[in-house]
């Protein structure tokens, strides 16, 4: 079992959640520090600490077996907390998954597994996970939820091709995404992209009716 740790608008007062994933080495508190530049007031925060700090452990492109049970470990965990949240009356369109690098890939392939409306997946340097996309791993339909994914033209971790396969495969089971791609060689999250994400999905959140 992991560590979940929450903080912002108590359950009672929110009507909205952000899952918020570290990236490798990461930690919750690396992660949270997102709060002071992305517009998250009223949104209860839940934010799940790796073992170890690391979802698991190889590059998210490696051949399947060699990340496992890992991944599939931390896709539970995911699923875990987003039973939770139902239970605790939350729609998914309340739901919103940020993540950042390996943070960034693990909400992309939870979403894309339980795809539905929610109210955004923000993923600063991501693509789906595998050494080839399967599709027959992704079910559902996303219903037009926002979906951004920023990252460098030349990322050394995370390759443009996988982030259009990605888009394609998301776009596919229904998602609207945006993306973001800048000439730079950088493995970080640029002003421009929190920008885009205030005004675009965290900005409509603060007027949605549920």
């Amino acid at each position: 079992m992991i560590n979940v740790f929450n903080e912002g608008a108590s359950f009672e007062e929110a009507n909205k959640v952000a899952i918020m994933i570290h990236g490798r080495g990461g930690t919750v508190s690396s992660i949270l520090s997102l709060r002071d530049y992305l517009n998250l007031d009223g949104f209860a925060l839940i934010l799940p600490q790796a073992n170890d700090n690391t979802w698991y452990p190889f590059s998210f492109m490696s051949p399947d077996h060699t990340n496992q049970p890992a991944l599939s470990e931390a896709i539970l965990e995911l699923e875990e907390i987003v039973k939770d949240l139902y239970s605790k009356g939350f729609k998914s369109e309340q739901l919103y998954f940020i993540g950042f690098s390996q943070g960034a890939c693990l909400a992309l392939e939870f979403a894309a597994r339980n795809a539905k409306k929610y109210g955004g997946v923000i993923a600063f340097t991501g693509g789906l996970i595998g050494e080839n996309l399967d599709s027959s791993k992704y079910a559902g339909d996303f219903a037009q939820t926002p979906i951004f994914i920023g990252s460098s033209e030349a990322d050394v971790h995370v390759p443009l091709s996988r982030i259009n396969e990605s888009v394609a495969l998301l776009e596919e089971h229904g998602a609207k995404v945006t993306k973001l791609i800048f000439a730079d060689r950088q493995h970080t999250i640029r002003h421009e992209e929190v920008d885009w994400v205030n005004e675009n999905i965290l900005a409509k959140s603060q007027t949605a009716i549920f």
